[in-house]
């Protein structure tokens, strides 16, 4: 069984309610994942994608399979009206178990929010971002590495920490001083022609939009420093939001966001070429 939860109701086997259980392991434990994506003239942009990285989260983690039918009926009903928005689904094991132990049925928790776009991305996107390097690094875990879980406390003292920093966003970096990514996005960089982005078998997310760009273009996943990055053509963070936003300054690096833009679209253009 799966409960599923948005702004207004809960929906569990046609009954209504609108509580999380103060015992639900997402909750207590962080046991569960989610994923966010944009809605753009009543569709969830990227969907497949999305959908495949619920589906790889549930069988990393040991969840039982999503009932996809139901939650892309209940999607479909939230979101055809909405020109644009925000699409978050949050997924949980639910109530059971013992301590940690894992339940022996599981019934699943998924939440689903409808938000507003939010407005400054598009004049990041115009104007272009600036980074500095975040202080806070990010533990190894390669059995919870690319995968986007409700375990977020590293993100929320990346976030405390950018308070103290004259940024739009940072460079996030693990223990051996390679980058990462940003608080809340991926990083993409063009060098000779070529674009890479920092590998993720360690820590770190890997994006939708880093996949769908995956899908269109040749990227090298490789370890990468920042002084890597400040030597590029240029640099992009992007994500299923706010899309491949240029970088304009690494601390004291400065990079041309128009240059920057013609390079990826030159290389989308030729990549189509072939």
């Amino acid at each position: 069984m799966q409960k599923i939860i948005n702004n207004t109701q809960t929906i569990i086997n046609a009954s209504k309610s609108n509580a999380v259980s103060t015992s639900d392991r997402g909750l207590n434990y962080g046991d569960g994942f989610f994923t966010t994506a944009k809605i753009a003239n009543g569709q969830v942009e990227y969907w497949h994608h999305h959908k495949a990285r619920l589906a790889e989260c549930a069988k990393r983690l040991a969840f039982p399979e999503l009932d996809f039918i139901s939650l892309e009926q209940h999607l479909h009903n939230q979101v055809n009206q909405k020109q644009t928005g925000v699409l978050k689904i949050l997924v949980t094991r639910g109530e059971g178990g013992r301590g940690y132990g894992l339940p022996s049925e599981c019934n699943l928790t998924i939440i689903v929010s409808v938000l507003e776009y939010p407005a400054h991305y598009h004049s990041l996107a115009e104007h272009g971002i600036s980074l500095e390097i975040s202080p806070i690094k990010l533990a190894a875990q390669p059995l919870l590495a690319g995968l986007k879980t409700l375990n977020r406390l590293e993100q929320v003292l990346i976030k405390n920490a950018m308070q103290t920093q004259n940024c739009d966003d940072v460079l996030v970096l693990d223990y051996n001083n390679h980058v990462i990514e940003a608080s809340a996005a991926n990083i993409v960089a063009i060098k000779n022609g070529k674009l890479f982005t920092p590998k993720l078998n360690e820590c770190g997310i890997k994006g939708v939009y880093l996949q769908a760009l995956c899908d269109k273009l040749t990227v090298e996943f490789k370890h990468i420093t920042v002084n890597d990055l400040t030597e590029a053509n240029a640099v992009f963070i992007c994500n299923s939001l706010m899309h491949a936003v240029p970088v304009k300054r690494i601390q004291q690096q400065s990079f041309n966001v128009a240059h920057s833009n013609t390079l990826l679209t030159q290389l989308i253009a030729k990549e189509a070429e072939c």
